[in-house]
């Protein structure tokens, strides 16, 4: 399966996604009904920023979603992307997988002074929507691939960042 080329399926419905997930669905398993605008703001606002939304977004939110729901659920959608609140939500995930840390643990739990520089080009990179394999790209070999580029030099810094002993910044 892995050498054969992406196929899209054939769907008949406007929400694709329902449709393909309804077919794997076990036998007697219903899905939930869509979500009101005030349930459906709180739960993108939280999966995409962390935060919740205002009463003022929510208000206005549900004016929207009165009137055009497909055209105010993009509205939406894109503007939470657009918040730098979105590069910190996503950060956390991958600074949990480098095991990120502002001291070294263990015995020796010094403070690493410089390790938010690490952290800050995290969340800029998924602020800017960097592409995965240049992201990663630049975390193993950013100090070769363009030696005076600060920001490649700081992206290295995912070969430090985690606990460990006798290990500087």
């Amino acid at each position: 399966w892995a050498y054969q080329s992406v196929k899209k399926p054939a769907t008949k419905s406007p929400n694709p996604i329902d449709e393909l997930i309804a077919l794997h669905m076990p036998e007697g398993v219903r899905p939930a009904p869509a979500a009101d605008a005030r349930t459906f703001i709180r739960r993108a606002t939280f999966d995409l920023t962390g935060l919740p939304p205002t009463p003022e977004e929510t208000a206005a939110f549900e004016k929207e979603f009165i009137q055009d729901q497909a055209s105010s659920i993009q509205h939406l959608v894109n503007r939470l992307l657009a918040s730098p609140h979105y590069g910190e939500r996503m950060a956390r995930h991958w600074l949990d997988v480098t095991r990120y840390a502002d001291s070294s643990g263990f015995a020796n739990d010094y403070e690493r002074g410089n390790a938010w520089r690490f952290r800050d080009y995290v969340v800029r990179s998924f602020n800017a929507d960097k592409p995965y394999d240049q992201f990663i790209k630049e975390q193993i070999a950013g100090d070769e691939m363009q030696p005076d580029n600060s920001e490649l030099l700081i992206a290295t810094g995912f070969r430090r960042v985690g606990p460990g002993e006798g290990v500087q910044w």
